[in-house]
């Protein structure tokens, strides 16, 4: 549920706009942003908040695999933020962070209530992300449509536990305070949570390379529907996912098998391809493709390889998680 309020007082316009993506401007125009609230300790207030906006979004976006709902955690961080007395805060970075970790967590367990219901297979919302967040090989791995499927085989304090150490490299005792446990109990957590994803991560690394070419592989086995090609670039136990939400046509269940996927991509593309067009684009800091039908956007086609084939195919069709699509989202550790 969005986070409503009559009569927005100046901080939580500044917030909303940067709700709305101006956040994508440089450090200095953020500044002086903040510096056009209503002065003292709310423009310091302010200003840390936008400093480390991307960060806090990064945080929630991997506990929830939903950028919307991440958004609405930053507006909730924001109000809570705004209340603290900063000469109290020893450390703010670490403050903002453990703010928006609870308030990801609440959220977290009713995004699982509402995953119960839903119409299909419930993938993340993907993000058209920056160039640098390819570059940050790690930042990109734990924010690929494979491992955000990975983190959601997680419990909730597992996710938070794992993602705030495996991915931001915080202390125990800082994650402690942010979970509410006991640094041993993290510390139990965390290991845990490290053999559950090692089981399931991606079995070998793939460079940003190729990625590309095999994708690229792909894109034109499918575009030329040549079946041996594709089957030539896609593992015998590949996995196709989509993802409706009862609003687009998706397939309801998993489509497994190379010879199943295959005929089902070029099937499917054959019967609309007079108005299909596919282009590349990086999206959660990997390769995939963009499929547009009569010009508009209409599936965001997400892979995921292990040793040089495509062991995972995910299509989000679903247009209530496309809107990000439409413009870069910067993230950050």
């Amino acid at each position: 549920m969005r986070v409503t309020r009559c009569e927005p007082n100046e901080r939580e316009k500044l917030v909303t706009s940067e709700k709305n993506g101006r956040e994508q401007h440089d450090a200095t125009g953020r500044r002086a942003a903040a510096g056009a609230g209503a002065g003292g300790p709310v423009d310091a207030a302010t200003e840390d908040f936008v400093d480390h906006r991307n960060l806090l979004f990064t945080v929630a976006y991997e506990m929830l695999g939903s950028a919307a709902d991440a958004e609405d955690v930053l507006q909730e961080t924001w109000l809570k933020w705004a209340g603290v007395d900063l000469a109290t805060v020893r450390d703010r970075r670490a403050y903002l962070v453990r703010i928006t970790t609870r308030q990801a967590l609440n959220r977290l367990r009713t995004l699982g209530r509402r995953k119960e219901t839903y119409v299909g297979s419930w993938l993340p919302e993907p993000l058209l992300t920056t160039p640098d967040v390819a570059e940050d090989v790690e930042l990109a791995d734990s924010v690929s449509m494979a491992m955000m499927l990975v983190l959601e085989t997680l419990a909730p304090v597992e996710r938070a536990v794992f993602v705030l150490r495996e991915v931001f490299d915080l202390g125990y005792g800082e994650i402690a305070e942010a979970v509410e446990k006991s640094p041993a109990a993290v510390r139990q957590i965390a290991h845990r949570a490290r053999t559950h994803v090692a089981a399931r991560r991606p079995r070998g690394e793939v460079s940003a390379t190729e990625s590309r070419e095999a994708l690229a592989a792909f894109r034109r086995a499918v575009e030329t529907g040549d079946l041996q090609g594709l089957l030539d670039i896609l593992s015998p136990d590949v996995v196709l996912l989509g993802d409706g939400g009862g609003i687009k046509q998706a397939v309801l269940r998993p489509v497994t098998g190379a010879g199943k996927v295959a005929r089902f991509m070029l099937g499917g593309l054959a019967r609309q391809a007079a108005a299909l067009s596919l282009g590349a684009a990086q999206v959660n800091g990997y390769p995939a493709l963009i499929v547009r039908l009569d010009g508009e956007l209409d599936t965001v086609l997400a892979v995921r390889f292990d040793e040089g084939r495509i062991t995972g195919l995910y299509a989000v069709r679903n247009p209530e998680k496309l809107s990000h699509m439409h413009r870069e989202t910067a993230l950050r550790r």
